[in-house]
């Protein structure tokens, strides 16, 4: 397994995939709520296998693998008792399989995602988590290079996940995508729970060599990135940034995440996008991609900036 520090192609900057979910609905996957990307495991795993490849034909460096629905919030308790591993180990090898069928290196990230629900620390369940956690590591661990923990809303989601990857042994690389809410009060933004960034990357820093926001609008995540590079100071560790954003239009009060699914917005095109993440790499970020509503044709721009 390679290390994630080695960006394919050689670029300094490593561009991820984007939003499994949506491109498998807009793909005409199997795909609704509750189960999200999950779906198409259960359903129509093929689906998934060429879901990666379109994002690999784009040019990217990392997939991810869609794990992202194999949790209770998205399956459901019992049919994620029956089946969660099972499901999370299909979803390591086929984006295993996918990677290894590229004409280039092409990474894998193992996902850890939100267990209880997306944007919602309030009903982390510290207690539960470990068992649920061990298991997504176990079935994902043969298949992926590094291990990316995704839309992390507080810090206790975060040491819940380091302490999964301690209890299994595993010295792969992490890191660490913390997500922030919409609409950041001028220029200050926190994570979900309302800790600050500061104390966040303090808390994980020992643990992780890279550090970005997921699953946030792209105005936030380049408030969020400011202070994440205050945070780093001289950065002494060398952890790496990043933001991959969604584009999804403005959450109504009251919006739940698995009930709905939202619409895109329409100022988000690849250029302009583009021109977002230019920005952060400007400020220092090192790793783009893309999440909720990023498609193929976003991360190519993207491939295409740095291959200039």
């Amino acid at each position: 397994m390679e290390s994630s520090e080695a960006a394919a192609g050689g670029r300094t900057v490593t561009v991820l995939d984007g939003g499994m979910g949506k491109h498998l609905e807009r793909s005409g996957a199997p795909f609704r709520q509750p189960e999200w990307s999950a779906l198409a495991l259960l359903e129509d795993p093929p689906a998934v296998g060429r879901a990666h490849t379109d994002f690999i034909n784009a040019g990217v460096d990392v997939i991810i693998v869609n794990t992202y629905g194999v949790v209770p919030f998205h399956l459901g308790p019992e049919r994620f008792e029956a089946r969660g591993r099972e499901l999370a180990e299909l979803a390591g090898r086929l984006a295993r399989e996918a990677a290894d069928s590229a004409d280039r290196d092409v990474l894998v990230a193992g996902s850890l995602p939100p267990l209880f629900g997306s944007y919602e620390p309030e009903l982390f369940r510290p207690d539960d988590a470990p068992p649920m956690y061990d298991m997504l590591v176990a079935a994902q661990a043969p298949y992926v290079d590094f291990w990316i923990a995704e839309t992390v809303s507080s810090i206790a989601e975060a040491e819940a996940i380091i302490g999964a990857l301690h209890r299994a042994g595993d010295t792969k690389d992490l890191w660490m995508s913390f997500t922030v809410p919409d609409d950041p009060p001028g220029d200050e933004v926190m994570l979900r729970s309302g800790e600050s960034i500061a104390d966040a990357t303090a808390a994980v820093q020992e643990d992780v060599v890279a550090i970005v926001f997921n699953c946030s609008p792209p105005e936030a995540i380049t408030v969020a990135l400011g202070h994440l590079h205050d945070a780093l100071g001289d950065n002494p560790r060398g952890i790496r940034t990043g933001g991959y954003a969604n584009a999804f239009v403005a959450k109504e009060e009251g919006y739940a995440a698995n009930e709905v699914v939202l619409d895109r917005r329409g100022d988000l095109s690849e250029s302009a996008y583009g021109d977002v993440c230019d920005q952060w790499i400007a400020n220092g970020a090192t790793i783009v991609g893309g999440c909720c509503q990023m498609f193929p044709e976003h991360i190519a721009e993207l491939v295409s900036r740095q291959d200039r």
